[in-house]
């Protein structure tokens, strides 16, 4: 157990009396794994953390501040929305732009993941707990920290051994990672956790809105609900795998619960304790053999020395580049210790078009050996492959509850704009049974009808051009055909689709003749407008045929025709002579 939960005086309990009232207050709330001595300290539970089967941790186990919360409730505030603390306590406050970051990750995932009731108040403990809210909140107008938040060099001596994997793109060091910004994240798990939080298209984890965002997604990653109290542990001890991590961040969430003041930026108290400055706070390898063993801190006489805290398994040397896939494992005695096989079902042919949503969704059934659905089974769909599709809301990995009848369904799948196949794959969570893979298919995006938006007659005269420019829509099924790949050639005849070798023409860049374009694709109102026609002299009738991707055609007839000369008009040609006859008399 560590030092400093054993030794530190909360504030507001400088008195027994005070002590003793703070204990009763807490008695009805304690946080998991906290208690409270009986001088008014809370310390922390022996229990030793489950190792999270995701393997490593967003921080790679780096150090964090060991600071707790002031043991005095928090009083009723009309500041800061109308909850906190009644005061600007710099160090029981958040800095305004921190905590608004906090407060808009939890808003956006309560969208994103409705299931995982994620409270902004553990962002804010775990804000706290790795950099002390940025640092007191030194941040820009945008959110950035005015400096670098870095951990120490995770070089095995003290720490995990994580040898570099950016190549110093965001630490700043190509030898080792390092974890980096206000939450602390070791590059490569924020090579696939990053989020952009406020929209300028940058994923920057020196920045508390993407980095926010980021840690409120890695905390849901799994489909655990945090309003459980054990996919709570289990999500926390994920982020940075130890007792005391877990206890200290638990003592901050049901601090800030109880409300919390915004204070200025840059306003915020640094804590001071952090873990690598204790024996046992901070769970390190074993000193080599050369190396002499240290001296056992000195206890005072009369005090019962600490216990040890066994250490936790350190992450891997080199971490996965990509998000984990491998679930926690569930206590025995659950329905999912029943669960034999996975089965489909009903799920149909997973096809949709580049850009559109897979109209099928993918279900999936738990069963015993028995061939029995089994119900309330986590089952996590996971998305495989060189693909850009995703399950609603950006995400490759989605987790199902099943229903009375064993059965999970995943939700909607979206094509992205990358063709060919991909598997989803559905494992049972805390369970190792076999998987069970569908494969989808996304292809090109199609038309099954083209009409021209004009119905005037193309006409030109030798060596001319064309008045208008050829203009046609496509659709598919009635709506409009987005993005979808056309070519247009000026062919031989109805007969033979092969260029012509005469008659009307596009002109390329250097304006040299071409009769017939590729790579033409229709706007987003299934709209498809050709260059400008030139005609050569050769007069007659030709054709322009227009063809898509999915089939659709279109052939336009183009004239070549010399402009008719006009007719004279007769007249009538005047006497050069009075008339002879003689004029009629009245």
């Amino acid at each position: 157990m560590s030092a400093q939960f054993g030794r530190r005086l909360y504030k507001g309990a400088a008195t027994a009396a005070v002590a003793a009232l703070a204990v009763a207050a807490l008695s009805g709330s304690q946080a998991p794994g906290v208690t409270v001595d009986e001088q008014g300290r809370r310390t922390t539970s022996d229990t030793q953390p489950t190792p999270d089967a995701a393997g490593g941790s967003a921080t790679g186990n780096s150090p964090y501040y060991t600071d707790l919360p002031p043991l005095d409730s928090p009083e009723p505030s009309p500041s800061a929305g109308g909850g906190g603390t009644g005061s600007t306590d710099s160090e029981s406050g958040i800095p305004a732009t921190v905590l608004a970051a906090y407060q808009q990750a939890a808003a956006s995932l309560r969208e994103a993941k409705p299931g995982c009731n994620l409270p902004w108040e553990l962002l804010a403990a775990i804000g706290h707990v790795e950099s002390g809210h940025a640092r007191g909140g030194r941040v820009n107008a945008d959110g950035t920290t005015t400096s670098p938040i870095l951990g120490p060099q995770l070089n095995g001596i003290g720490f995990a051994n994580i040898s570099d994997t950016d190549d110093g793109a965001y630490d700043g060091d190509s030898s080792y990672d390092r974890a980096v910004g206000p939450m602390q994240f070791i590059p490569s798990t924020w090579e696939w956790a990053g989020r952009d939080g406020n929209g300028d298209g940058k994923k920057d984890p020196n920045n508390i809105h993407d980095a926010a965002l980021a840690a409120g997604h890695y905390l849901c990653r799994f489909g655990w609900d945090l309003s459980d109290g054990a996919d709570l542990k289990s999500a926390i001890l994920s982020y940075n795998n130890s007792t005391d991590y877990l206890n200290t961040v638990l003592a901050w969430l049901e601090h800030y619960r109880k409300g919390v003041d915004a204070i200025p930026d840059g306003t915020g108290t640094l804590p001071e304790d952090r873990s690598d400055d204790h024996v046992g706070a901070q769970v390190r390898p074993s000193p080599p053999a050369s190396r002499p063993p240290s001296t056992p801190p000195t206890t005072p006489p009369g005090t019962t020395p600490p216990p040890s805290t066994p250490p936790s398994t350190p992450p891997p040397t080199n971490p996965p580049t990509n998000p984990p896939t491998t679930p926690p494992t569930t206590p025995p005695g659950t329905p999912t210790d029943t669960v034999h096989h996975l089965d489909d079902a009903g799920t149909a042919k997973l096809t949709a078009m580049a850009g559109d949503a897979f109209g099928e969704k993918i279900s999936t059934r738990a069963e015993t050996s028995a061939g029995k659905g089994v119900g309330k089974v986590r089952i996590r769909f996971t998305i495989v492959g060189d693909t850009d599709a995703a399950f609603t809301g950006g995400e490759k990995y989605a987790t199902a509850l099943t229903d009375s009848s064993g059965t999970a369904t995943a939700p909607a799948l979206q094509a992205g704009e990358q063709i060919g196949e991909f598997t989803v794959r559905t494992t049972v969570v805390g369970r190792s049974v076999p998987g069970l893979d569908y494969t989808a298919t996304v292809t090109e995006r199609a038309a099954d009808r083209l009409a021209r938006t004009a119905e005037t007659a193309l006409t030109c005269a030798p060596g001319g051009e064309f008045a208008g420019q050829v203009e046609v829509k496509a659709t598919y099924k009635g709506a409009v055909a987005d993005g979808v790949a056309a070519t247009a050639t000026l062919i031989t005849s109805a007969d033979d689709p092969t260029a012509n070798d005469k008659g009307p023409y596009f002109k390329d860049a250097a304006g040299n003749p071409v009769r017939s374009l590729a790579g033409l694709k229709t706007d987003t109102d299934g709209l498809l407008r050709l260059p400008k026609l030139y005609a050569d002299d050769t007069a007659g009738t030709f054709l322009l045929r227009i063809s898509t991707a999915g089939g659709a055609t279109l052939t336009v007839e183009l004239t070549v025709a010399a402009a008719e000369s006009a007719s004279p008009t007769p007249s009538a040609t005047p006497s050069s002579s009075p008339s002879s006859s003689p004029s009629p008399s009245a």
